[in-house]
């Protein structure tokens, strides 16, 4: 790893992120509450992938990398996380301790990554661990144009079994299979900004590793969730500014502001090279004394 690369998996910086990916010709996160259509912002038809969406990307990712030792997940699809909770107790309290929040949540910090990462509340009835704060936070992620949800009929070759079939002549079916929907972007290049505090992952026990699977997830984790759905995406950029100071040496805003994604110049942008995307160069941020960027995808 280089020195600079290094800077952004030290955890006693602060350290705010900008995100780019893309999708084509899939559906990036859908919304149950409007028939699973892409989520868009209704007055500036925005598209937007929501952090929960980005985290479960990470947590499969972790799952898959890793998935042992101090690399577990605790929100996994179809799990109870009492269970998660009761195998810990078990593990490290013999199932008959009742040990106080603070403690169990250091079990739970030492046990799962998206516990020290993204934190919890585990303040249940059944095996309490109170509440964990993460150091890691991620915005929604907002469409840098306007996308245009598609809603397609398709069309399954097969009959169910309890269809009636109807032949011709020849014997062969005349009716269609089973009818469905899928709904997709054309295109769309999505921004999302993160924020790490070193405060809190001192707390949760957060290290470098920890730090450098965040980053590597970012940059890999669309490639372990195809799907047909998903359509293709990917992480076109990663830039991560690294402060001096725990606290931080500059505001994340006007951070943010130096990297450029100005709205594309075609009229129906469909690859990520009709987006002119500018940043500082990596190292001392010029006029933001105490700041490092580095650029880990871009």
């Amino acid at each position: 790893m280089t020195r600079t690369a290094s800077v952004a998996t030290d955890t006693t910086r602060r350290h705010d992120f900008v995100l780019l990916f893309d999708v084509r010709d899939g559906n990036p996160n859908g919304d149950p509450d409007a028939g699973n259509l892409p989520r868009v912002d209704p007055e500036t038809m925005q598209g937007l992938v929501t952090d929960v969406a980005i985290k479960r990307k990470v947590r499969d990712y972790v799952d898959l990398a890793h998935g042992s030792g101090r690399f577990k997940v605790y929100v996994q699809h179809g799990q109870f996380l009492v269970s998660q909770r009761a195998r810990v107790f078990g593990e490290r309290a013999n199932g008959t301790g009742k040990p106080l929040p603070d403690e169990a949540q250091r079990w739970m910090c030492e046990e799962f990554f998206d516990v020290r990462m993204f934190g919890a509340v585990m303040s249940m009835r059944e095996h309490n661990a109170g509440q964990v704060r993460g150091p890691m936070q991620l915005t929604f992620a907002r469409s840098i144009d306007p996308i245009i949800p598609l809603d397609s009929s398709i069309v399954g070759p097969a009959q169910n079994s309890g269809d009636v079939n109807r032949e011709d002549t020849a014997g062969q079916a005349t009716n269609y299979g089973t009818m469905g929907r899928k709904s997709t972007v054309p295109y769309g290049l999505y921004r999302a900004h993160g924020f790490f505090n070193p405060h809190f992952a001192s707390k949760t026990g957060v290290d470098s590793d920890d730090l450098a699977l965040f980053w590597s997830a970012l940059e890999m984790m669309w490639d372990v969730d195809r799907s047909a759905a998903r359509g293709e995406m990917a992480c076109r950029g990663l830039y991560v500014f690294s402060h001096d100071s725990k606290l931080g040496n500059a505001a994340a805003h006007r951070l943010f502001d130096l990297v450029q994604t100005p709205p594309s110049a075609s009229t129906a942008p469909r690859l990520f090279s009709n987006y002119d995307v500018s940043r500082p160069p990596d190292g001392p941020v010029a006029g933001m004394s105490g700041v490092t960027l580095t650029t880990l995808v871009g």
